[in-house]
């Protein structure tokens, strides 16, 4: 499948790329039609079923909130010139704010606009979703600029009864067990947060789609917080079935990767995240739960307890372009998103071929070489690895053990473990 505009013959990261310059102009908020053209666009790239939830529904322990639109805002000086304009960036607007026309001394006016004084070019992103309120977010040069006197101030928006959306892609696997991949589509003009994080998950559910993964893989492109908790609402039937689950954020700056472990500490995931790091040896952190962040906290929180953590490269806040205009898509680069595409490609390779085995010839050491299993390593520059991944196998093949233990336990890397295990399986010597 390939979308509109996509380039075939470019690689993954600069095809990522194109699709956050997309992406990036479009004002998104936790409900609206900007939600709804950013699911459009992804829905070039991987069929989508979108979902509409309506005002007032309740979902846990929140509720629907009402749907936010904008259409235009601006500020204009008594000459009619706009020194702040939405049109050029959907950051200028305090995010749902409230319809406003007026005309009002700049000492007022003051009151209602947002800036960063450290960081005098750039324009900060704020919110207001659950608070009445309206106001603009423009650069502390620009605000300092500005001469007493009146100014025109608007904000064309609607707050009313709609919906919420929120959008799942789904990659069917040899079982009905689930690995769901979220990331949150609420954000305005912020291309690491998260419009990398959408269009690596976009890419992984297209390069998974090419394959025949053991597990069903669902993609869930949802408002942070309040989507991700409507859609725990509405699938209570299904969620025994997740097994795993990882959520996409900041994926795209060129900072070292990090992954933040689920609330349990130890679930699958976290170990293979864990151990896919480490093998490669690309620079990484590992974190400990914290249950603050994105929408890992939602399908942690204790009653789902999901083994569900959390992929990023710099974490929230840990980077002075965060929530800032400096977010965009320059930030970015095809190299980042192509490298956390690649890692969470690995982890999932791991986890689907994650199986325990029993040694069907337990008493003393099978005698591989008549078997032919010596001889096929011969001429092989990891031949005295793919020995060790096969006895190792076979020592700790008790039913109870997965491969990912002998790959820890061993300190050889997944993949040998899992060669050895299937040719030892192929030469009847072990058995899922």
């Amino acid at each position: 499948m390939t979308a509109a505009g996509e380039e075939p013959t470019t690689s993954a990261g600069e095809r990522m790329h194109a699709l956050v310059e997309r992406l990036y102009p479009l004002c998104r908020s936790i409900t609206g039609d900007g939600v709804r053209a950013t699911l459009d666009i992804v829905g070039e790239y991987v069929p989508l079923e979108v979902h509409e939830v309506p005002t007032g529904t309740q979902v846990l322990d929140w509720t629907v909130p009402q749907e936010w639109n904008i259409r235009d805002a601006y500020i204009a000086d008594s000459a009619g010139r706009r020194v702040v304009d939405f049109a050029a960036s959907s950051l200028h607007v305090l995010g749902y704010s409230v319809p406003v026309s007026r005309t009002m001394p700049l000492a007022e006016l003051r009151e209602h606009l947002h800036t960063l004084p450290d960081h005098p070019t750039w324009v900060p992103y704020r919110t207001s979703y659950y608070t009445p309120e309206w106001g603009f977010c423009l650069a502390q040069e620009t605000l300092d600029a500005l001469p007493d006197g009146e100014y025109e101030v608007c904000v064309d928006s609607t707050l009313a009864d709609g919906h919420l959306t929120y959008a799942e892609h789904v990659v069917p696997g040899q079982v009905s067990d689930e690995v769901i991949v979220s990331c949150h589509v609420c954000h305005p003009s912020l291309a690491n947060d998260n419009l990398a994080g959408i269009a690596v998950a976009t890419f992984l559910a297209r390069a998974l789609a090419e394959e025949t993964p053991y597990y069903t893989y669902r993609f869930i492109y949802a408002p942070g917080t309040i989507g991700a908790i409507t859609w725990l609402a509405r699938n209570a039937e299904r969620i025994e079935r997740v097994r795993h689950g990882l959520v996409l954020a900041c994926a795209g700056d060129p900072g070292r990767l990090t992954y933040k472990r689920s609330r349990r500490g130890d679930a699958e995931i976290d170990r293979v995240m864990s151990h896919v790091l480490a093998i490669s040896e690309r620079p990484h952190q590992v974190d400990e739960f914290t249950p603050y962040g994105y929408d890992e906290r939602q399908y942690c929180s204790p009653g789902f307890d999901l083994g569900v953590g959390s992929l990023s490269r710099t974490p929230y806040a840990g980077y002075p372009e965060y929530h800032t205009s400096a977010d965009n898509p320059g930030f970015v680069s095809p190299e980042a998103m192509e490298d956390t595409l690649a890692v969470c490609r690995e982890a999932f390779s791991v986890l689907d071929r994650n199986r325990r085995y029993v040694n069907l010839s337990p008493y003393g050491e099978p005698q591989l070489g008549r078997r032919g299993l010596y001889d096929s390593l011969g001429g092989r520059s990891d031949a005295k690895q793919a020995q060790m991944a096969m006895l190792w196998v076979l020592s700790l093949a008790d039913g109870e053990r997965g491969l990912l233990d002998v790959a820890e336990r061993s300190g050889l890397p997944f993949d040998s473990v899992a060669g050895a295990a299937d040719a030892l399986a192929a030469a009847g010597l072990i058995k899922a």
